[in-house]
C-alpha cells in the first residue's frame, strides 16, 4: 500500500471549487458592467439636458423645439448607451428646464433601467444697474 501525500489527496480540488465560484464570478462581471452602462446613460442624459438648456436660455437664443433638437442630436451622437424617450423643454420668465428620459442600455434579457435627467438654468435679460 502506498501513501499519498496531501498534495496527491487533494488532486481534483480545483476544478470543483472553480465550478462552484464561477457562477458568482460571473455574476459579479455582468453587474458591474451593467452598474457602468447605467452610469454613463445616465451622463448621456445630462449632458443632452445641459446643452438643450444653454441652446434655449440665452437671450434671444432659440426656441424649445430647437434646444429639444440640440439635445436628441447629442444623444444620436454619444452612442447608443441611453435610448431616448423624451425630450422635453420650457422656458420661463426666469429659467429653463429640459428633462430628458429614456432607457440605459441593459446587458440584462427583459431587465429596463429607465433614465431621467433635469437641467436648469437662468436665461438671460437685460437688468437695470445698480444705483
Amino acid at each position: 500500500m502506498t501513501r499519498r501525500t496531501p498534495a496527491q489527496r487533494d488532486r481534483g480540488a480545483s476544478p470543483v471549487e472553480l465550478a462552484i465560484t464561477m457562477p458568482a464570478i460571473l455574476l459579479l462581471l455582468f453587474a458591474s458592467i451593467q452598474v457602468a452602462a447605467v452610469f454613463l446613460a445616465r451622463s448621456v442624459a445630462l449632458n443632452a439636458a445641459q446643452i438643450g438648456v444653454n441652446a434655449t436660455r440665452v437671450l434671444d437664443g432659440v426656441d424649445e423645439a430647437e434646444g429639444e433638437a440640440q439635445a436628441r442630436e447629442f444623444v444620436a451622437g454619444a452612442g447608443d448607451w441611453l435610448t431616448l424617450g423624451t425630450v422635453e423643454a420650457s422656458r420661463g420668465e426666469r429659467e429653463v428646464t429640459v428633462t430628458v428620459s429614456g432607457e440605459a442600455l441593459s446587458i440584462l434579457p427583459g431587465v429596463r433601467f429607465p433614465i431621467s435627467q433635469t437641467a436648469h438654468g437662468p436665461v438671460e435679460r437685460f437688468t437695470e444697474p445698480a444705483p
